[in-house]
């Protein structure tokens, strides 16, 4: 003879209602995004070599814009908002990026003026004395 092995109905549906909120609970942890600490930290070295490379006088606007967006992420995460943060902060990452390298491109495109004009200069001597 067979033994019933199902439950009975009010233990039935408790066990639906358990099985249906430790799927929700199981679903909501994974749904929630970490804190991006790192990619803050990321962002934050991110616009200070903007800034040692000179980024706020060489590329004002993108420098800007770098600091603002990490200044907004950094606001972002003290709300708890760490999707906005994250998205922020990786802005701000290639916004001082850029600023970096537009700043960086100046300075070497000054420096080779200078070397031109050096040039210009030496030729014009060699020139003056071989008359």
């Amino acid at each position: 003879m067979m033994k019933n092995t199902t439950p009975p109905k009010s233990n039935q549906g408790m066990f639906r209602i358990g099985m249906a909120v430790s799927a929700v609970v199981l679903m909501a942890g994974c749904a929630s995004n970490p804190a991006p600490t790192e990619q803050i930290a990321v962002s934050r070295a991110a616009v200070s070599n903007a800034l040692a490379a000179g980024g706020n006088q060489f590329a004002p606007v993108q420098f800007k814009s770098a600091s603002d967006k990490l200044a907004a992420a950094e606001r972002a995460m003290a709300d708890k908002d760490y999707e906005l943060a994250l998205r922020l902060a990786e802005q701000a990452e290639v916004d001082a990026k850029l600023a970096a390298e537009m700043a960086r491109s100046t300075k070497a495109q000054r420096a080779a003026d200078a070397l031109q004009d050096d040039i210009r200069v030496l030729r014009q001597e060699i020139e003056r004395q071989s008359k």
